[in-house]
């Protein structure tokens, strides 16, 4: 043994992705007698659902992200590598990693996450930013706050093209991020500026569907969008986007002059079949087994946003923290047990935990199938949820004293630009 009692005969198990699933499943295997590696291309955890907050200057980075080895530092049997996968090796079984670096490996779980989709029209990116990274969380915050700040120059001529804000994609990413920069124009800026009125700024949520919010039930989707109104969120549905350029955006065959453009529309997963070398499953995910290993393969699993795993009905499941969260710790007891004679688990079965939505102050939305809430209680129990949630204590208290200062003084302390603001041409 080594001199921290790890056996290197012990079987190898290698994790891509320090995401909600593969954290959850390296956690499950802490203190067993298996060698475990998690590899992942950032040095933290990123607590995605509350991102947006930090892209509308409500949190800090650090308090939505905790460093991996902070977390599984204290399991002798668990080792972090900092690096990016490039190649998985199925026949040899490895992974090469970007530094020219291989590891080998008994079992080889996938669980890189998804990016954004700009559905086909990637060259919005640059005009759109997305919020599913710190960086992009950043730059949208330095966005909005330097359109404000560009507003307010003496004589600015494109005044309210910088002062109107559009958010596409009507899901709960569009929402959250909607209602945010709402509550930052109408409360927190009011009293910061002298030549113009944060509060008079626009805020246009558009929608290609019928309706926002399709994943939940019409009564709450409804709820929501009274609760965006009440802000000033002026919603728009079935208007798909056409264009994106620095000017504004074109949808439904009209045109938004706006210098600031938020993408809150899709999802896709990264290229987890591909790296692989399987065919792509539903949605181009990685078709997996009800064990959540992958089909075609032996000793590789995925699960999470890359993973194609059907429900009790046949449908794939959505691409949801909870999802992720226990997936990572049925397939963690999974391998524990298959790796040291125990019983193996039953197949995987999803437990809906509830769906949630927050529009802002007192205003959210929750869907558990049978039952519903919305209003303060949704609201309470949606910031309680997420405070949980959170990987470890410091975090939490650090948040809930965040939001109890921003919900006492309407105050948010994170307004920061990071990067510099540009002029738009025109």
């Amino acid at each position: 043994m080594t001199s921290r009692g790890v056996d290197p005969d012990w079987p190898h198990v290698v994790i891509v992705g320090a995401g909600f699933g593969g954290l959850a499943v390296a956690q499950q295997l802490a203190g067993a007698p298996v060698r475990v590696r998690v590899v992942d291309r950032n040095n933290y955890h990123l607590f995605v659902p509350l991102l947006y907050q930090v892209a509308t200057a409500a949190l800090s980075p650090a308090d939505v992200a905790e460093p991996i080895r902070h977390v599984l530092g204290r399991y002798p049997n668990i080792q972090v590598v900092l690096g990016e996968v490039t190649q998985v090796d199925t026949g040899a079984r490895q992974v090469a990693l970007a530094t020219g670096e291989t590891l080998p490996y008994d079992r080889l779980v996938v669980a890189t996450g998804s990016t954004s989709s700009y559905f086909g029209h990637d060259e919005w990116r640059c005009h759109a930013p997305a919020c599913k990274s710190i960086e992009e969380a950043r730059v949208i915050r330095s966005r909005v706050l330097g359109a404000f700040e560009e507003a307010e120059r003496d004589g600015a001529a494109d005044r309210e093209a910088l002062m109107t804000f559009v958010i596409v994609g009507g899901g709960p990413t569009g929402v959250e991020l909607a209602g945010s920069v709402a509550e930052l124009a109408r409360h927190a800026l009011t009293s910061d500026f002298r030549r113009i009125r944060p509060e008079t700024a626009k805020i246009i949520l558009i929608e290609g569907g019928p309706r926002i919010l399709s994943a939940f039930p019409d009564s709450l989707a409804n709820y929501a969008e009274r609760a965006l109104a009440r802000l000033g969120v002026q919603v728009m549905t079935d208007m798909p986007v056409e264009a994106i350029t620095a000017e504004g955006l074109t949808a439904g065959g009209r045109f938004f002059p706006a210098r600031t453009v938020l993408w809150g529309a899709g999802v896709a997963p990264t290229g987890a079949a591909k790296l692989l070398g399987v065919p792509p499953g539903p949605g181009g995910r990685v078709a997996v087994r009800p064990d959540l290993s992958v089909q075609g393969l032996e000793n590789v699993y995925s699960l999470g946003d890359v993973a194609a795993c059907l429900d009790e009905d046949g449908k794939p499941l959505p691409g949801l923290a909870q999802v992720a969260q226990q997936q990572g710790a049925y397939l963690g007891k999974a391998l524990r047990a298959q790796l040291t004679g125990g019983r193996a688990p039953e197949p995987f079965r999803f437990h809906n935990r509830g769906n949630a939505a927050i529009i802002g102050r007192h205003a959210a939305i929750f869907d558990f199938g049978r039952f519903r809430m919305k209003g303060y209680p949704a609201w309470m129990l949606w910031a309680i949820v997420h405070v949980v949630l959170l990987v470890n204590f410091a975090q939490r208290i650090r948040v809930s004293l965040q939001w109890l200062w921003r919900y006492l003084t309407y105050r948010r302390g994170a307004r920061i630009i990071t990067t510099p603001f540009v002029r738009p041409p025109g």
